[in-house]
């Protein structure tokens, strides 16, 4: 049994080491602004169970794209390497616009706007689990593992206490959260590595179906979340292309609220000018993220309660989860 456990892990590591990057710590964002119009209020979701050992939960989020802000379902990835942690991106007021600010692979999390976005990632910092000796452990308080073939797990519910779940998708302007990131935090985001390919293929397929668009919806998009990353042969359920009427909508109510959607623009992530103003934008244009990205709550992992096996504490001592300030940093043993 330990043989079998320990070549999962091996081979769980070595695919992790195979998947592609986007580009390398330098990549390229650009922002989309939509003055006066704040994305909608994340939705309610379930976390799907975890396909592999080590794969990282990334959190729903609504992007800017042809016809205005749309859905990217959450979905568990493979890391870029072992031993980093995902900070989702999160859109920001400033200069009477909102923009996004993308998110990024890193050995901590950084600031990530104070948002709410459940399975761990309740506004600062990530408690749904820490790397341990080239594995990650789960913690399935917030986290919905299958224990059947995922083995390196760990209760702590005391992370859920005092979270409180406002379904706020944005950082300041009007009814917005109004948290501020620290210097650590910043220096986290100048050193981010860049969202791999199965992410933005993920992103890209969502912004190219209608129904994921709020102006469809209403926003309440069908499909919240998914287990593995889309892409041309795996589709959100339902897909249907955006038709000119859908951009013709989106138009109409940029201009119903004042504004107008700026063109992207595209500057290196890791020399982002507004990076000591929270708010500033950092997104990615072109329709889809790495391009834009906010995220969703989990109906389980904001109370607590994911699908699935609970899980008991490991035996022995492997470490404690992070916690603090920047919450995702490997414990020290």
């Amino acid at each position: 049994m330990r043989i079998t456990r320990s070549l999962s892990a091996i081979i769980a590591t070595i695919l992790i080491a195979a998947i592609p990057l986007a580009a390398s710590a330098q990549f390229s964002v650009g922002v989309g602004f939509t003055v006066g119009s704040p994305p909608p209020p994340l939705p309610v979701y379930s976390m799907p169970v975890a396909p592999y050992p080590n794969w990282q939960w990334t959190p729903g989020y609504w992007a800017w794209g042809s016809a205005g802000y749309y859905w990217v379902p959450g979905v568990w990835v493979a890391p870029p390497s072992v031993g980093v942690y995902w900070t989702p991106g999160y859109w920001g007021y400033a200069s009477g616009g909102y923009g996004w600010n993308a998110g990024y692979w890193g050995p901590s999390v950084g600031f990530y706007g104070g948002i709410n976005y459940g399975f761990g990632y309740f506004g600062a910092g990530f408690v749904g689990g820490y790397w341990s000796g080239g594995a990650f452990r789960y913690n399935t308080a917030v986290v919905n593992v299958n224990r059947t073939y995922i083995h390196n797990v760990y209760v702590n519910k005391t992370v859920i206490h005092g979270n409180v779940y406002n379904h706020v998708s944005y950082n300041g302007g009007h009814g917005g959260i109004s948290a501020r990131p620290t210097p650590a935090q910043l220096d986290a985001r100048r050193h981010g590595i860049a969202p791999t390919s199965a992410q933005v293929t993920h992103a890209r397929v969502a912004a190219q179906d209608r129904n994921l668009y709020a102006n469809v919806n209403h926003g309440k998009p069908p499909v919240t979340a998914a287990s593995k990353p889309f892409n041309d042969s795996n589709k959100p359920a339902g897909s249907a292309p955006v038709t000119a009427a859908d951009k013709h909508t989106a138009q109409s109510d940029v201009k119903a609220n004042g504004g107008k959607s700026y063109a992207p623009a595209t500057h290196s992530s890791n020399t982002q000018p507004h990076h000591n103003h929270p708010t500033s934008s950092t997104g990615h244009g072109s329709g889809h993220p790495y391009s834009s990205h906010p995220a969703g709550h989990p109906q389980g992992s904001m109370q607590g309660h994911p699908q699935g096996g609970q899980g008991k504490p490991p035996s022995g001592g492997q470490g404690k989860p992070p916690s603090g300030g920047d919450h995702g940093k490997p414990p020290k043993h």
